[in-house]
């Protein structure tokens, strides 16, 4: 529940309309959702300004709307009699979309409620919702919805706050500098984990030590009892002496580089899924082709233990957790064997899928369909290069999708692979036609499918999906 005078504490806004009533509704920014009650935040965005949908929002019943201008006010604005203005407050701010960020940080202060933030370059959203997952055991636990992780969807999700709730775990993404200092702003967490450092966003971030920087702000937003949850085997933090300095911390990782908590080894490789000894002691199995995911697990397993949830009962929701789709997920479609993992991808998480392609077991071919890495700034060139010369020595077949990766094919043909075997496309419908026309890949065959997300790789699926 919201009251007008919360609202305007939180925002500093300007009150317009009925004074002083109490709202009794959640946070809104989409007019067609509103129930009665409610509250109308109208935010600008890339493609559509909330305030060209006041009206509607008032006759779905909104009791207040957040506006950042005065003009947008239907009555003030033309003197015309719009549905519901006379029940209605409106509360004028500077900024809508600092207000939604205002209002969650208000929100969140009211609860004595365990915080937990992920961010990281690779794994955030996987680890959210194995955090989610072992903490839910016997607790209602808030979490981000899929990946709605950025200055809407955080705040977004933080509004719905209640006591009902045990635990909050928040994902926190960033593509720009301040992103991740200004979310643990508003989330204010009591553990902050970082799955790790890699290269992502490079053209806005400047090389790692920006990503570095970055990922690691999240650090200075924490609140008692500022427990950080880190990798050790992620070299960036190993140049960051002092990394967590006042902070408590919880160390995970294979104990290669430095001493861990929380270490895995005597990893195997099955079909689809491995496990791992937790401590050398401790058996978990995972339902994943990327070995990848343990590191993703160690940080959620050592937070469920922090609140002391008991390893055998980490060992059995984890073994039956289901991996958010198009991340390294293993797929039969039409009797052909798929890696999808074309969520995204940044070289690192690439480097990933590749070692997964490579681990895998088939009679047949490994097939490699890779779309352009983008963000990378000047060193787009160089990942892909790279990504091309170690393809080279994975894959028997290789098509690339987008300019970029057509540097890709290049560095495999010169590195010996058969040109033959490589096929440039311009898009990915191209690259679907290839695939199932001319390589016409069968059931010995395994195809891993990655790119970044505006290449719309899931399109090559299309087809399958439909005739599945």
């Amino acid at each position: 529940m919201f009251a007008a005078d919360q609202l305007l504490k939180a925002t500093k806004g300007r009150l317009f309309g009925v004074p002083g009533r109490v709202i009794t509704g959640g946070i809104c920014i989409d007019s067609r959702a509103i129930r009665p009650g409610d509250i109308f935040l109208a935010i600008k965005g890339n493609n559509f300004d909330g305030h060209d949908f006041i009206a509607e929002a008032l006759k779905r019943g909104a009791a207040a709307v957040v506006v950042h201008s005065r003009e947008s006010i239907p009555r003030l604005r033309s003197g015309q009699v719009v549905h519901g203005i006379n029940k209605t407050q409106f509360i004028l701010v500077k900024d809508t979309t600092i207000a939604l960020g205002d209002i969650a940080r208000f929100h969140r202060n009211k609860f004595d409620i365990p915080v937990i933030a992920v961010t990281g370059s690779n794994g955030k959203t996987t680890t959210k919702e194995m955090v989610a997952c072992l903490l839910g055991g016997s607790s209602r636990v808030l979490k981000n919805e899929g990946t709605k992780n950025n200055h809407i969807g955080l705040p977004l999700t933080l509004t719905r706050l209640d006591n009902s709730h045990d635990f909050v775990v928040l994902e926190a993404g960033t593509n720009h500098p301040g992103e991740i200092d200004y979310l643990g702003g508003i989330c204010l967490p009591n553990i902050a984990v970082i799955t790790n450092i890699g290269p992502a966003h490079l053209q806005y971030f400047r090389g790692l030590q920006g990503v570095c920087r970055e990922k690691i702000s999240l650090l200075r937003q924490m609140r008692k009892p500022q427990v950080a949850v880190l990798n050790a085997d992620c070299s960036a933090f190993a140049r960051k002496a002092a990394l967590g300095r006042h902070n408590r911390k919880i160390i995970f990782g294979f104990g290669i580089k430095r001493q861990t908590d929380f270490s895995a080894s005597d990893i195997e490789i099955g079909h689809a899924r491995l496990q791992f000894l937790l401590n050398k002691k401790y058996r978990f199995t995972l339902r994943t082709l990327g070995y990848y995911n343990i590191y993703n697990a160690l940080a959620a397993i050592a937070i469920a233990r922090l609140f002391g949830i008991e390893y055998s009962d980490s060992a059995r929701r984890l073994s039956d957790f289901s991996f958010p789709d198009s991340r390294l997920k293993f797929r039969k479609l039409n009797n052909i064997n798929f890696i999808d993992d074309t969520y995204n991808s940044n070289p690192l998480s690439l480097e990933h899928a590749l070692d997964a392609l490579n681990k895998f077991k088939v009679k047949g071919r490994k097939i490699l369909v890779m779309g352009d890495m983008l963000e990378l700034g000047k060193s787009e060139r160089t990942f892909h290069l790279q990504a091309g010369r170690k393809a080279a020595g994975i894959c028997d077949c290789f098509l690339t999708v987008g300019k970029l990766s057509r540097l890709a094919a290049q560095a495999a043909g010169i590195n010996g692979f058969d040109k033959a075997r490589i096929f440039s496309c311009r898009d990915s419908l191209e690259a679907r036609d290839i695939l199932f026309k001319e390589i016409a890949p069968g059931p010995e065959d395994i195809v891993l499918i990655k790119g970044s997300r505006s290449m719309k790789m899931e399109q090559i699926f299309k087809e399958q999906d439909e005739r599945a």
